[in-house]
């Protein structure tokens, strides 16, 4: 069975893109589903592009009125965790208006086993919980009344962020996809701000 990949692509350039789809699979159908815009080759590769921004898409079978729904909100914001690391922006349209980027030293496991082991774990939890709470205070001052968050990072970290009752509404205001990446730092930040504008592309090769 062909196994599908996910590629991101950047609004301006997903045109092209199906443009490239059409023209290696000899031809493509367009047609709304789920959501997005779907295409369907006659070799039987099959495509389906995604908005940005958890946004549904119930337009014309057509591109460009798809890609007019890609422009990213008035405001919005990101946040990134990783134990032991953050990274969080608020922006304005496509512009970047507040950030932060931090790191906590969060201790590795260890071999030793009995007391010394509790202790590492005791450790490794209370270094966790500070990069956290540094996170929480970071995302309350910059991305308070988000009415549009994207995160990414772990799942556990970043869910251990938002229970911090100060950041309720913020939690509300998640969207998805989640985004995939490794610790944070600020090329990653300025990555997962272009991947979270991007059009999410399921491709499926016959």
């Amino acid at each position: 069975m062909p196994e599908s990949r996910v590629v991101l692509v950047p609004p301006a350039r997903a045109e092209r893109w199906v443009e490239n789809f059409s023209a290696r699979h000899g031809g493509c159908a367009l047609a709304v589903r789920d959501g997005g815009l779907a295409g369907a080759a006659p070799d039987g590769s099959l495509f389906t592009a995604g908005l940005p921004f958890g946004r549904e898409y119930a337009g014309p079978a057509v591109i460009g009125p798809f890609l007019a729904e890609t422009p990213p909100p008035d405001d919005w914001g990101v946040l990134l965790v990783r134990k032991g690391g953050f990274a969080v922006a608020r922006l304005h349209g496509a512009a970047v208006v507040g950030s932060k980027v931090g790191q906590r030293h969060v201790q590795g496991r260890t071999k030793a086993g009995g007391q010394s082991q509790q202790r590492f774990a005791r450790r490794r939890d209370n270094q966790a919980r500070a990069a956290y709470e540094a996170a929480a205070e970071h995302a309350l001052r910059l991305l308070a009344g988000s009415p549009v968050l994207v995160c990414g990072g772990d799942h556990p970290a970043v869910h251990a962020v938002l229970e911090d009752a100060r950041l309720r509404r913020l939690a509300a205001a998640v969207v998805q996809p989640w985004l995939a990446v490794p610790d944070p730092r600020r090329a990653v930040l300025e990555q997962a701000v272009a991947d979270a504008g991007s059009v999410r592309m399921t491709v499926t090769n016959a």
